[in-house]
C-alpha cells in the first residue's frame, strides 16, 4: 500500500530578478516620496534653459544654432546634480551595508539603483526635452533625434554617475569630487549626443551617432554595475 505523498512547501530564496524588481520598486517609491529630489534636476534644466536667451539674445536664429549643445550640456549638468544622491540615504541609514551582506548579486542591485535614478531624472528629461527644444527654437525635424539621443545618453550618464556616487558615498562632501571623477567620461556622450541633433538639423541621418550611443549604453550596462559594486564595497569597508 502506497501512502499519499504530502508535499511540504520548502522556503525558497527569492530569485535575483525578483529581488531586484522589489529593490527597484522601493527606490521608485522612496523617490516619489521625495518630490524635491525629482523636481530639482527638472527645475534646474528649465531655469538654465531660460537663462540662455538672456545671455545670447532672444534672436531665434542664434538660439536655434546653439540649441543642440545647450540642451545636451544642461542635461549633463542636471544628471550630475542628482548623481550624488543615488546611494546617499541608504548609506546614512545603514541599508546599504545590509545590501552588501545579502546573498543577492550586487551587480543587479547596483543596476536597480541606477535604473531607478534614471527613470526619475534622465527619462523625465528626455520626455520633456521637446518642450525645452521648442523654447530654444530648435527645428521640429531635429526633435526626435534629440529625444532618442537623450534616452540613450542619459542612461550612460546615470551608469557612469553611479560609479562616482559609489566611490564617494562615504565622504561628507562628495559632490564636487564626483564632478572631477566622472566629467571626463561624460564628454564622449556629449559629443555624440549633440552630434546626433546637429546631423538631424543638417538633413543627414542621425543613426551613426545614435548607434554609437547605443553601443556606449550596452558597454556601460555590462561594466558599470561591476565598478559600482566594487566602489560600494570600498566605501563601506573604509
Amino acid at each position: 500500500m502506497t501512502g499519499a505523498m504530502i508535499s511540504v512547501p520548502q522556503p525558497q530564496a527569492a530569485s535575483a530578478a525578483a529581488f531586484c524588481l522589489r529593490l527597484l520598486r522601493r527606490q521608485l517609491v522612496l523617490g516619489l516620496r521625495r518630490p524635491v529630489d525629482i523636481g530639482n534636476p527638472l527645475l534646474f534644466f528649465a531655469m538654465v534653459i531660460a537663462l540662455f536667451p538672456l545671455g545670447l539674445g532672444p534672436g531665434p536664429a542664434t538660439l536655434a544654432s546653439f540649441a543642440p549643445g545647450i540642451l545636451w550640456i544642461v542635461a549633463l549638468l542636471s544628471n550630475l546634480l542628482s548623481a550624488d544622491a543615488v546611494f546617499r540615504s541608504d548609506f546614512d541609514d545603514g541599508s546599504l551595508e545590509q545590501l552588501l551582506l545579502s546573498p543577492q548579486p550586487l551587480y543587479f542591485s547596483a543596476l536597480a539603483y541606477v535604473l531607478a535614478q534614471w527613470l526619475l531624472t534622465g527619462f523625465l528629461l528626455a520626455l520633456l526635452s521637446p518642450l525645452f527644444a521648442l523654447m530654444l527654437g530648435l527645428a521640429p525635424v531635429a526633435i526626435p533625434a534629440l529625444a532618442v539621443s537623450l534616452l540613450l545618453g542619459t542612461g550612460v550618464l546615470s551608469l557612469v554617475g553611479g560609479i562616482g556616487a559609489a566611490l564617494t558615498v562615504g565622504l561628507k562632501r562628495g559632490g564636487m569630487l564626483i564632478s572631477l571623477l566622472i566629467l571626463p567620461f561624460y564628454m564622449p556622450v556629449l559629443i555624440f549626443g549633440s552630434g546626433a541633433v546637429q546631423a538631424a538639423l543638417g538633413g543627414v541621418s542621425a543613426m551613426p551617432q545614435l548607434a554609437v550611443l547605443g553601443a556606449m549604453l550596452c558597454l556601460a550596462v555590462a561594466l558599470a554595475p561591476l565598478a559600482i559594486a566594487a566602489g560600494l564595497r570600498i566605501s563601506v569597508d573604509s
